[in-house]
């Protein structure tokens, strides 16, 4: 019983800290840390952490190759080029713009991951903005929201999706027969609703920017580069691989194709990665491992089979906003990664699977803390100058991620 409440304090302390970031340190220092004080006061043993970190391995080939391609957009101006494009045929109306710039970061979601959309988009729509004049808060949340709102159209919209279903991810086919309809009320009902709340702000009229929308050639390379990966990465799902190692095969293959062009590209794309990504993942991986040897999966499973046993659209909901209400306490990736195990080892239905995924990549529509988008989305705000606090965020997702997250549900197939 010790060591269980030990294993409890030691991981919800180093998510806290990894969500707060005391002293300004890194949240990547905060998740090796933890999981390594867990090795040290032997609460993990050494070859159990071992086989939980390789076993995320397929989501680090994912990571990487997603940076990869996200870093080569941004250093080819791709998303400057898109964002300017918004603001020009917004023709002087925010509310335009704010619909282009919603419907900006769905795509790049649906084929770049969340995680491109927060990190990469979100700058390029605030130096459009700022050009613009406007208040920059309605298009800044627009990226965070839709960032997980559209993070389940494809298998590869977030990272989430790989650690849910593992060696089990559905073919594309059948992927998109059961989110289709869910991913469509969940983009359209966070944008009904957010346009609804931002009404005010979005009444004004805006400048109109003279710049001119180019594309380099580097840009142009490293856009035919992106769409040719995404095929193939459509290509790899269609036929149910693994989408670690393509994602990560795609990114370095449009490297190279860029870097004849620019040789200075990978230099570029290397030194703005950001790396500890990995190494953040790697060390949740091991904790979440720790929490299961201290119960934790049988909390999981029990859960699990009280669900299974109500109506099917109560126990869909149940999981759906039990895993949602539980990845903005504690972060969605350590609660995607403990809802998977314990979806393999209780051998659920399909739908209750479903909807722990939905539940895990819209629920952190809640507030900051939620999904690893959103944190580094709230980083890139502060890189920025631009504040956004947690009240915010919070008053706007207690309105906009129930009602996103209840008619999802309600369409499952």
């Amino acid at each position: 019983m010790t060591h269980t409440l030990l294993i409890i304090v030691i991981v919800l302390a180093s998510i806290l800290c990894m969500l707060l970031r005391p002293r300004g340190i890194a949240e990547a220092y905060w998740a090796c840390g933890g999981a390594l004080l867990l090795m040290v006061t032997r609460l993990l043993p050494l070859r159990q952490a071992g086989h939980a970190v390789l076993e995320g391995l397929d989501v680090y080939l994912f990571l990487i190759g997603m940076m990869v391609l996200a870093e080569l957009a941004r250093e080819g101006g791709v998303f400057d080029w898109v964002a300017v494009i918004a603001a020009q045929h917004a023709k002087q109306s925010q509310a335009r713009l704010f619909f282009l710039i919603y419907l900006a970061g769905t795509i790049t979601t649906t084929l770049l991951s969340n995680d491109a959309t927060a990190v990469v988009l979100t700058p390029a729509v605030l130096a459009v903005v700022r050009k613009a004049k406007v208040p920059p808060k309605p298009y800044v949340l627009a990226c965070a929201l839709i960032a997980n709102a559209a993070s389940f159209v494809l298998p590869i919209s977030n990272p989430a999706n790989l650690v849910i279903f593992a060696k089990n991810m559905p073919p594309l086919a059948h992927w998109l027969r059961t989110f289709l309809l869910p991913s469509v009320a969940s983009i359209a009902i966070t944008f009904v609703a957010l346009r609804f709340l931002s009404r005010r702000e979005l009444s004004n009229g805006l400048n109109d920017p003279r710049e001119p929308a180019k594309l380099s050639h580097t840009g142009r390379f490293a856009l035919i580069g992106l769409l040719v990966a995404c095929m193939a990465l459509l290509v790899a799902s269609l036929l149910g691989f693994d989408l670690g190692a393509p994602t990560c095969g795609a990114g370095l293959f449009v490297l190279l194709l860029v870097s004849l062009r620019d040789r200075s590209m990978p230099l570029k794309v290397a030194r703005s990665i950001s790396w500890s990504v990995v190494p953040l993942v790697a060390g949740l991986f091991a904790m979440v491992e720790a929490l299961q040897s201290a119960g934790m999966m049988r909390l999981c499973l029990a859960a699990l089979n009280a669900l299974s046993n109500a109506p099917r659209v109560i126990g869909n909901l149940g999981a759906a906003f039990g895993v949602g209400l539980l990845s903005n306490a504690m972060n969605n990736l350590p609660v995607g990664l403990i809802s998977g195990s314990a979806l393999k080892a209780a051998h659920q239905s399909a739908g209750l699977a479903h909807s722990v995924l939905i539940g895990v990549d819209l629920g952190p529509n809640l507030s900051v803390t939620g999904s690893l988008a959103t944190i580094l989305w709230l980083i890139e705000l502060r890189r920025e100058n631009v504040e956004i606090t947690a009240w915010e965020f919070l008053k706007t997702g207690m309105i906009v991620m129930p009602l996103a997250l209840l008619a999802s549900i309600l369409l499952l197939t």
